[in-house]
């Protein structure tokens, strides 16, 4: 029994058998798109919870008259895991911006910013390597304090003065940034104000500080975060001894999340899959009824010596054959559909081939199960009453 021979035998009843290979394929449809939107949902999260700083970890002394160096900031450096490390140097003050004052949180910081707690320039530049040589009064500010004082974002040029110790000193704006959660924010326990970025050469020269406040880590995105960050731990307490050192992070938050969504996607997937439980029903109705209509052609070929074994492959075959087109027919529907929720979202989307196997191999076993009832049924069917139909 060929292919060419299933098909045809499906075709006979082309109505019929697009309905059902329907209920199929809504049933993979409804699976594919769950599944998809779980895999866009996570991915579009996971991008999120990267700006705001989950790949990184915030290293600061606990206890007085513990100090992180540059020794500190070489070490975690070196770590495996770990992308790069940079100083930081913080204090939350006041700033004037034309007759405005507004608190704001001045952060010292290094070329790396942009990386490590994901800085963005909408105007200007940020800090480079030639601002912390000079150390001049230059800085990027938060758009935000731009929109609150100036009523608009572009302010490079302008100066701002800053309270260091009760005295303003001046410095010029040379960049905007993107406001937005950073780690930086993210990890401050209190509530925090408008952010102003400056050289950390120009922070110490001010305050007086050879040392850091804090150091900013990037973590490895690839490797294995909570690793990276035990290794931190250890690094940290082998330099400045057992409780000298806070770290702060957000990447066993990420995997409560990350177990979340997946906990959800699975959930909303096997409700989906009743669907195909539905569609199962709907295939062996469909497939009784097409023993009911070939009574008369089952007796023929069980009179002319047709084996018991083969009308029951050719039900199964049929049976089988609707599901895997009603599957295909389905992925690729929750394909295309899939593709349109990432583009809405700005994530791609890139439907893995297991799943479509595993999908089809389900649609072929439930279509043998679905089958085999109204096939035993065929093949039981005596010749002598299937011929009086």
């Amino acid at each position: 029994m060929g292919l060419m021979s299933v098909m045809a035998d499906i075709w006979r009843s082309r109505s019929r058998s697009a309905l059902t290979m329907s209920a199929v394929a809504i049933g993979i449809f409804s699976v594919t798109v769950i599944s998809a939107a779980g895999q866009i949902g996570t991915a579009k999260i996971n991008d999120s919870l990267d700006d705001m700083g989950v790949n990184s970890v915030l290293v600061e002394a606990q206890e007085a008259g513990v100090a992180l160096s540059d020794s500190d900031i070489d070490a975690l450096g070196r770590l495996s895991g770990v992308n790069g490390a940079m100083p930081l140097m913080a204090q939350v003050t006041k700033c004037e911006l034309i007759e405005s004052n507004v608190s704001c949180m001045v952060w010292g910081v290094n070329e790396k910013a942009d990386e490590i707690i994901s800085m963005k320039a909408i105007h200007g530049r940020l800090i480079d390597r030639s601002d912390l040589k000079k150390a001049e009064n230059i800085c990027v500010i938060d758009e935000e304090i731009a929109l609150e004082t100036y009523g608009r974002t572009n302010i490079v040029g302008k100066t701002v003065s800053v309270n260091f110790g009760g005295k303003y000193t001046d410095f010029t704006v040379i960049g905007v940034a993107e406001s937005g959660l950073s780690p930086i924010q993210n990890m401050m326990n209190d509530a925090v104000p408008y952010f102003v970025y400056i050289p950390y050469t120009t922070a110490q020269n001010i305050s007086g500080k050879s040392e850091y406040d804090k150091i900013a880590v990037l973590l490895d995105k690839s490797g294995d975060g909570e690793t990276a960050i035990d290794r931190i731990k250890t690094c940290m307490a082998n330099v400045k001894g057992e409780g000298s050192i806070k770290i702060s992070e957000l990447q066993s938050q990420k995997k409560q999340l990350d177990g979340i969504l997946a906990a959800a996607t699975s959930a909303l997937s096997f409700t989906a899959g009743i669907s195909l439980a539905v569609a199962s029903v709907s295939v062996m109705t469909a497939m009784l009824v097409s023993v009911g209509e070939r009574k008369r052609e089952i007796g023929i070929k069980k009179s002319l010596g047709a084996r018991n074994i083969r009308i029951v492959g050719e039900f199964l075959a049929e049976s089988t054959m609707i599901c895997i087109i009603g599957s295909i027919v389905g992925i690729a529907a929750g394909c295309a559909a899939a593709f349109v929720i990432g583009l809405a979202v700005g994530e791609s989307f890139v439907m893995q081939t297991d799943i479509m196997l595993i999908a089809v191999a389900v649609s072929a076993v439930i279509g043998m199960i679905s089958g085999s009832y109204p096939a035993y049924k065929a093949a039981k069917m005596k010749p002598v009453d299937a011929l009086k139909m």
